[in-house]
């Protein structure tokens, strides 16, 4: 390992250390920390360029994701943190992506065409496939479903699942397909007792009015967060400051997708939104009672 990676790596464990949480979080073993700073400097450079706005080696410690765990990872796109996760969780581990039921698609309307449904039918066999590359020949298993169909043979054998900038849509949908209730529902069911749920989700300042905070602009409340979770069965163990960004303050008319990596604002609001990085965000921890 060369002195960059060196010093990369002693800064990215110093700022494990750095983290606010409360008492029952999980924490990692020293040797874990640094398998995961391993992992992370191990991926392109452009991987490693969101790492400061996305915290992967803080986050994952602070939710003690640890190799050989069951971890269910929602909505994972196209696999950034999966690509973290597989080779980090070792051959004794296991990630099962999971992404919205296939009835939820249609509810976003324009892009959600016949073609773009078929894509998303075929996306577990893909993600399988492209597990195997990511994880490399000492990585976890990869497998994905949806939350229509996980299998029953998960129930109570799930370490974590894992929430990052993936509730918003599954609020904003709900009341026209239990789709919130229903993943939260599936969460409960696989995990074990004692297991936990990670969550990492735009957040909207409480004093902004709920309707701002429906999910619609991609920002949730940290209250709605934490009564949703409580209500649907867990208790909620701690928390960290570090993926906030008190430089985001949405207004009336603006949405998270201006913001970097999107950008999708106004050519001349580009550099304004810009300056600003990505989103403030929450970052909550909750146990299965």
């Amino acid at each position: 390992m060369n002195k960059f990676l060196i010093f990369g790596a002693a800064i990215l464990l110093q700022s494990c250390a750095n983290v606010t949480d409360q008492a029952q979080t999980q924490h990692l073993s020293s040797a874990d920390k640094k398998q995961l700073v391993a992992v992370t400097q191990s991926l392109p450079a452009e991987h490693q360029a969101r790492y400061a706005a996305r915290h992967p080696v803080e986050t994952l410690a602070f939710f003690g994701i640890k190799p050989g765990d069951t971890v269910v990872e929602a909505l994972p796109g196209e696999g950034w943190y999966s690509k973290i996760l597989l080779p980090y969780l070792g051959t004794e581990g296991r990630l099962v992506a999971v992404d919205y039921s296939l009835n939820m698609w249609p509810e976003f309307g324009g892009f959600a065409t016949p073609e773009f449904i078929a894509q998303r039918k075929a996306w577990p066999a893909q993600f399988a496939v492209d597990a195997k590359t990511w994880g490399g020949a000492n990585g976890a298993t990869g497998e994905a479903y949806t939350f229509a169909n996980m299998p029953a043979e998960l129930t109570g054998k799930v370490d974590a699942v894992l929430f990052i900038r993936a509730l918003h849509n599954l609020a904003r949908f709900d009341a026209k397909g239990n789709y919130l209730k229903q993943a939260l529902a599936e969460t409960h069911r696989v995990l074990k007792p004692g297991g936990v749920v990670g969550i990492v989700q735009h957040a909207m300042a409480e004093d902004k009015p709920d309707a701002w905070a429906d999910g619609s602009r991609g920002y949730l409340k940290r209250s709605y967060l934490i009564s949703t979770m409580t209500a649907a069965g867990f208790e909620f163990a701690g928390e960290s400051d570090i993926n906030k960004n008190p430089k985001d303050d949405p207004q009336a008319d603006e949405n998270v997708w201006r913001l970097p990596p999107s950008l999708s604002g106004k050519e001349e609001q580009k550099a304004k939104y810009a300056a600003i990085g990505e989103s403030n965000r929450v970052t909550l921890l909750f146990r299965k009672k």
